[in-house]
């Protein structure tokens, strides 16, 4: 009779153990994407303080392309009130069809494209873009281990128990995967 409480005892324990690990893992994996997402949420700051400098640069040589310069302001607007993962990754997308406009824009401006200040916003621009990708990138990863270790058994049991769900990936728009046209 002894040993069988042991046994059960032991079992328990082995169960109570396992559940706390699981559930400890699954916490981890979730700050991982939050920290991950307040990295992105970062560079896309980053990249909202930079783009007025850019517009106001490029509104005085292009100053009839007004409908550009309200794109990006709307864009940038909705980035700003954007709330959550995905309203954010949307109008990330918008901004950067938006900005892809704008720079088609500058290459039929050869004095545009040689100004310092252009070239330096465009430098630092660039740059930002990379980070971005980087970033994504990332945080895509840490939603992938995520979403594989929730949906795995026997943890998918222990994260339905704790309402753990699926995390969604950070995808670019629909409008940002086509090509800006502009014609003048």
């Amino acid at each position: 009779m002894r040993n069988t409480l042991i046994v059960i005892a032991a079992i328990i324990l082995i169960i109570v153990v396992s559940l706390g690990m699981t559930y400890n893992s699954l916490v981890s994996l979730e700050e991982s994407i939050d920290a991950q997402w307040a990295q992105i949420d970062n560079v896309l700051q980053r990249r909202y303080d930079l783009i007025p400098n850019l517009v106001e640069t490029v509104k005085g040589y292009a100053s009839h392309e007004k409908e550009i310069f309200e794109g990006i302001a709307d864009a940038r607007a909705k980035l700003l009130s954007a709330s959550g993962a995905e309203d954010r990754a949307k109008a990330s997308g918008e901004l950067e069809g938006a900005l892809g406009r704008l720079l088609a824009i500058a290459e039929n401006y050869p004095t545009l494209k040689a100004n310092e200040n252009f070239q330096s916003l465009m430098y630092e621009l660039s740059g930002t873009e990379n980070r971005i990708s980087v970033e994504r990138g990332r945080y895509n990863e840490a939603v992938r281990a995520y979403n594989a270790k929730v949906k795995r058994f026997p943890t998918r049991i222990i994260a339905s128990i704790f309402g753990f769900t699926e995390r969604t990936y950070f995808e670019i728009s629909e409008g940002a995967r086509t090509a800006p046209k502009v014609s003048f």
